[in-house]
């Protein structure tokens, strides 16, 4: 399923170019475009879900978070330690409604930083 005024769709299905990090039948993981961190990666379900609260099947929803450990070996943050970050409506500064994960690393995080915006 995919929702035509979705710029992530969009990403997914190849109309909008992206650089991509991973990606496989039902996942792409793709560099942000307004990166916080030496490493910000996104990881979205081809299919589109508004978040993670839009009763995302557990399937989809595994695959993503098992995308995680890969993308970060990939980005060679997996030894060092990286974030990952879901953010979940408007109050979250969720700016892009189609469900996806942050993976964030190369460098020292501070435990008090704000909320990550996307």
């Amino acid at each position: 399923m995919r929702r035509d005024d979705c710029v992530f769709c969009k990403i997914a299905a190849g109309e909008i170019p992206a650089t991509k990090v991973y990606e496989d039948e039902s996942v792409l993981a793709f560099e942000d475009l307004s990166p916080m961190m030496p490493v910000h990666t996104l990881i979205i379900p081809k299919d589109h879900y508004d978040s993670i609260a839009d009763g995302v099947p557990e399937d989809v929803l595994g695959h993503v978070f098992a995308t995680v450990g890969e993308v970060a070996r990939l980005k060679g943050v997996d030894e060092g330690g990286f974030r990952v970050v879901v953010n979940t409506g408007d109050d979250a500064c969720q700016s892009v409604h189609h469900l996806h994960v942050h993976v964030l690393g190369g460098g020292q995080m501070n435990d008090g930083s704000p909320a990550l915006a996307d």
